[in-house]
């Protein structure tokens, strides 16, 4: 049995089919296709907007009002393997990326006043502080995880390369913008890392697995800008490519 955790990037957000539309969770994410891989029972427990703290004891609510507990509530004892991808929405990579982006190109929209007030100080940036937060509560999924599934292994699995240097005019950003949003893509790749260090956790490298697949490139993992409020939310996120990629990379992970 596969258990799932995360948010957004786990969730798979703009990508059809659609598992729980509350949820932004496509039945085609990473977690889905590794389970049809395998013949294995899923349990997918991921959900757009997670922080890690929703995925440890913080329930969340959906933007349609939905109302899902925290995550590792719904851990099977007996899962035999656990995904985790969270902590960029501690963050707020994806969340800024939005609202610059809306911003820029739709300032009358009703989306910048609803993203800006999460924003007022502009883009934020990584602090010491706040990459250790994201860690700890990192650190503290995995542990939380094993106490629930004491016999499964657990994998986190990193971000996507959303952005690269040959990005900016395939975005809505300006040169410094795009810099700011790659030293926050950088910082989640070091909470991944420490996490993984600190608890022993196996690493699924995506970041370092979809370099060459940022936006701008022939073949992008993840979705451009939809300034669409319907399906925006699938903005700057993995597309099917992207989560087959990673599908592919656990299976050989689980079955080497």
């Amino acid at each position: 049995m596969i258990a799932a955790l995360g948010s957004s990037f786990a969730a798979g957000p703009g990508i059809e089919p659609v598992a729980d539309a509350a949820a932004m969770r496509s039945a085609k994410n990473y977690a889905h296709q590794l389970a049809d891989r395998l013949s294995a029972e899923l349990v997918d427990l991921t959900v757009s907007g997670a922080t890690t703290a929703n995925v440890i004891d913080t329930p969340q609510q959906s933007p349609t009002g939905s109302s899902y507990p925290p995550q590792v509530d719904g851990l099977p004892a007996n899962a035999d393997a656990i995904t985790v991808t969270a902590g960029g929405n501690d963050l707020q990579f994806a969340g800024a990326m939005l609202y610059v982006a809306w911003r820029r190109l739709d300032p009358d929209s009703p989306m910048v006043p609803m993203l800006g007030a999460m924003f007022e100080g502009g883009i934020p940036a990584p602090t010491d502080e706040a990459v250790e937060a994201a860690t700890a509560g990192l650190v503290r999924v995995v542990e939380k995880a094993r106490e629930k599934a004491p016999d499964a292994r657990i994998l986190l699995v990193d971000y996507l390369t959303v952005l690269d240097a040959d990005s900016l005019d395939h975005t809505p950003f300006d040169q410094d913008e795009l810099e700011q949003f790659l030293v926050i893509q950088t910082a989640i790749g070091t909470v991944f890392r420490d996490a993984a260090a600190r608890t022993g956790a196996h690493l699924i490298l995506a970041s370092a697995l979809s370099e060459g697949h940022a936006l701008g490139s022939a073949e992008p993992w993840v979705q451009s800008f939809h300034q669409n409020m319907a399906a925006t939310a699938g903005s700057f996120h993995p597309n099917e490519a992207g989560m087959t990629a990673i599908a592919a990379e656990l299976e050989r992970t689980l079955t080497a």
